[in-house]
C-alpha cells in the first residue's frame, strides 16, 4: 500500500474522482458539479494505491495560515474497516504538520464521527445537513 500526492488531471486523478463518485455521490443520486472538480486544482490531492489500483483518497484544502480542511475522504467499499482510511488520515495529518498547519478541520458525515473520534478528532457546533446527510464539524490540533 502506497500513499502519495496525486497531480490534478492525471490518470490517478481520474481514478480518484471515480472513487469519490462511487463512494460519496452515487449512493445519494448526486453528481459532481463542474466547478467542484475545478476547485481540486488548488488543493492537495492524496491517494492510497496498491498495484496501480486506488484504495482510498482525500483532499486537503488550505483554510487559513494555521488550518487545513480534510474533505472528500473515500475508501473503496470492500476495504472499509481494514486500516486504509486510518493510514490516509495519518498521512494527511503529517503532511499538514510538515506544511506548518496547527489544526485539521472537516465536515464529517454523522455515520463517520466514531471513526474520527478514535483518531483524536472532536465535534463542535451543532449537526447540519450537507449533501442531504447529517454532518458535524470536527477538529484536531496537530501537535508536533
Amino acid at each position: 500500500m502506497a500513499i502519495q500526492i496525486i497531480d490534478y488531471g492525471t490518470s490517478d486523478y481520474d481514478k480518484m474522482v471515480l472513487l469519490r463518485y462511487q463512494v460519496l455521490r452515487k449512493p445519494l443520486n448526486l453528481e459532481f458539479e463542474e466547478n467542484e472538480l475545478d476547485n481540486d486544482k488548488k488543493d492537495t490531492l492524496i491517494g492510497c494505491f496498491e498495484n496501480d489500483k486506488i484504495m482510498g483518497c482525500c483532499i486537503l484544502t488550505k483554510m487559513d495560515k494555521g488550518t487545513m480542511r480534510l474533505r472528500q475522504m473515500a475508501v473503496h467499499s470492500g476495504l472499509q474497516g481494514k486500516g486504509v482510511g486510518r493510514a490516509i488520515l495519518l498521512f494527511s495529518e503529517n503532511l499538514a504538520r510538515d506544511f506548518g498547519y496547527k489544526k485539521m478541520i472537516m465536515h464529517a458525515r454523522a455515520d463517520a464521527v466514531g471513526f474520527y473520534k478514535k483518531l483524536g478528532y472532536n465535534t463542535f457546533d451543532n449537526e447540519f445537513i450537507e449533501v442531504t446527510l447529517p454532518h458535524f464539524m470536527m477538529e484536531k490540533k496537530l501537535n508536533r
